[in-house]
Order: structure tokens, then sequence, then C-alpha cells
């Protein structure tokens, strides 16, 4: 017997300092804070263009906590789906700004570029092709040099991620 969800709703983060980490995702991915709770030790945000309660939880533990070590078992990133290769181009500029910027790769159907945040959780943050631009990226899982210049040219103003929500009046008039 299976169950099959939707997508997955949000994501919860042990961090060192939160209040760091808050104003890391607070100021390069541009969420807001949709509440704090004290008593844990929590804040949990949520993304301008999300109909979501919240999309990110994070939990400050203290800098005392050990780092997870890369390649151990547990979590390796979480992925940020954005409309259009524009904003791509816009994270990717963040990402530098910030020093979180860690790579950057074609996989066919998804561009991406990566990062990570001041405690080392690594992130993707990728614009997904039309589906029928897929072709036979369909079925496959490549990695190859992004070059995101002729993506821009190719792909200027194709949104991808469906219907986006921009502030609770506009999602009250659709």
């Amino acid at each position: 017997m299976s169950f099959s969800p939707v997508r997955l709703n949000h994501a919860v983060l042990f961090v060192a300092d939160l209040e760091r980490a808050e104003r890391f995702y607070t100021g390069v991915f541009g969420m807001e804070v949709a509440a704090r709770e004290p008593r844990a030790g929590a804040t949990f945000l949520r993304l301008p263009r999300s109909g979501n309660h919240h999309d990110l939880g994070l939990f400050g533990v203290g800098s005392s906590a050990p780092p997870k070590a890369r390649g151990g078992i547990g979590l390796y990133h979480l992925a940020w789906q954005l409309d259009t290769v524009e904003e791509l181009a816009e994270a990717r500029q963040a990402l530098l700004a910030a020093g979180a910027h860690t790579g950057e790769s074609d996989h066919g159907a998804t561009k991406s570029v990566y990062g990570a945040d001041p405690d080392g959780n690594e992130f993707e943050v990728m614009w997904m092709l039309p589906r029928e631009a897929w072709g036979a990226d369909a079925d496959a899982a490549s990695v190859q040099r992004l070059d995101l210049d002729a993506e821009l040219a190719r792909w200027s103003g194709v949104g991808t991620a469906g219907r986006i929500v921009t502030s609770p009046a506009e999602e009250a008039r659709a």
C-alpha cells in the first residue's frame, strides 16, 4: 500500500544562530516572517509569492550543535523553483552578492544554481523548462555546464512554475 502526496509543503532546518539564519533567508530569498515561536526557538518563513502558511521553518539549536558532515546521512539540499529563467539569473546574482553561491548546472529539463546558508545548509534554486521541451531529458538525469546567457536568450519571458500567488488580495480576487 502507498500514498501519493501532491508536493513538498515545507522544509524545516536546524540552525546554529536563528537570527542570522532569518536574516539570510529574508535578505537573500526575500522571504517574509509568517510566525515566530520563541518558546521553541523557531521562526517560520513564507516566500512572497507563496499561498502556503510557511515554506521554511528554522529552529535555533545553538552554536554548540555538531555540524552535519558533507556526504553524511541526512538531507543533501532543498530545491526552490522559480517561474522564469530571468529569475534564475537574478538568484545567481543575489547568491554571488551574499557570498553564498556554490555552483551551477544544466540538468537538461532544469537549470540550476546552488548555494549554502550561513550554517552550510545547501540549496538549489532552479528553473524548469516547459514540459513539452524536455525531450530526451524527460527520462535522464544529466549534469552539464550551465550557459545561463544562452538559456536567457532562448527562454526569456517563459514562465513555468504555474499559478503564482502575488498577494492575499490578488488571491481573493482569483
